[in-house]
């Protein structure tokens, strides 16, 4: 009997791979190079080189299969889905941060780093000699000091700890913290320049002002208002470079007393002055106030800034 052929099995085919699913990083380099506008500056705020940065955005388009940035003259600008996107990524990394906020406000441990964010002119008059007094008292917690006039968000904990001058008492419920002292103002010459210009007219003089960047500082607000029309010699986006200058006889400079009565090479002209003030804020987000680290730091700093200087900030003298 003939036999026929043993029937074929069908071929299987391969076994497709299960798509890669994005992971949280992903989301986080979008997020970055959105915000920043650029990829260069999206890298430096994430802590990796440009190269890698490209890669990675790169990756994510085409894993997805859209593109998320059009690459445009002024920058890296969203896409429709990559706007879409971005809403998703920013409602993933509040939640991230909240839960890192929550859990940081759990820890006991005298050890790990404290981020603090002040005001180049605090940190080159009053702020340093504590900082080295906090951690000689604590050497097992670690100080990282962004200095900039820009005000960094406690909430996404860009710092764990703002030491910063405001007009008014911070909007934000979810902060806590003290006013340390009232701020003074005076107005600050070198003698060379005040021995060339005698007059008592604060018009007449040669000023040294804000620039736009530090429009909402109280020294702005006051010139703007008392001196719209006094001629300027110099603009500078910090208040130390401010001082620098007026010390080098460029003309007339409006200082918080901390940082111009610090200065030998410049007298005080006039003050404080009645209607220029501020307040000094030492501030943490609520979730991070039950932090070991934080609390030391905020206590301590809190403590020395007000027994130590509270004279020097509200104008009454040197200590």
């Amino acid at each position: 009997m003939h036999r026929g052929k043993p029937a074929q099995k069908p071929a299987q085919k391969p076994a497709q791979r299960p798509a890669q699913k994005p992971d949280w990083d992903d989301f986080r380099f979008v997020l970055r190079v959105a915000e920043k506008g650029s990829l260069a500056a999206g890298a430096r705020a994430l802590g990796v080189n440009h190269t890698t940065a490209l890669r990675r955005v790169h990756a994510f388009e085409r894993r997805l299969g859209v593109r998320l940035f059009e690459r445009l003259p002024q920058g890296y600008v969203l896409t429709a889905p990559g706007e879409e996107l971005m809403r998703t990524a920013q409602q993933m990394d509040e939640m991230a941060t909240t839960v890192e906020r929550r859990i940081s406000g759990r820890d006991l441990r005298l050890t790990g780093s404290v981020r603090v964010t002040t005001t180049d002119s605090l940190a080159v008059s009053i702020v340093p000699g504590h900082l080295a007094a906090f951690r000689a008292k604590h050497p097992d917690v670690h100080l990282e000091l962004t200095t900039s006039n820009a005000v960094l968000s406690l909430s996404k904990r860009d710092a764990d700890v703002a030491i910063r001058p405001s007009g008014r008492p911070p909007e934000n419920a979810n902060l806590v913290g003290r006013r340390i002292a009232e701020i003074a103002f005076a107005l600050y010459a070198a003698p060379s320049y005040l021995a060339e210009h005698r007059t008592r007219d604060l018009t007449r003089h040669l000023w040294i002002a804000p620039d736009d960047s530090l429009a909402q500082t109280a020294v702005a607000e006051w010139m703007a208002s008392e001196l719209p029309h006094a001629p300027v010699a110099l603009r500078a986006d910090s208040f130390v470079a401010m001082r620098t200058a007026a010390a080098a006889g460029l003309g007339v400079v409006a200082l918080p007393c901390y940082l111009g009565d610090l200065e030998p090479r410049l007298e005080r002209m006039r003050g404080p002055v009645a209607n220029l003030t501020s307040e000094l804020w030492l501030l943490t987000h609520e979730d991070l106030r039950g932090t070991a680290r934080i609390r030391a730091f905020t206590e301590f700093m809190g403590t020395a800034l007000t027994r130590e200087h509270r004279a020097l900030i509200q104008g009454r003298g040197r200590t």
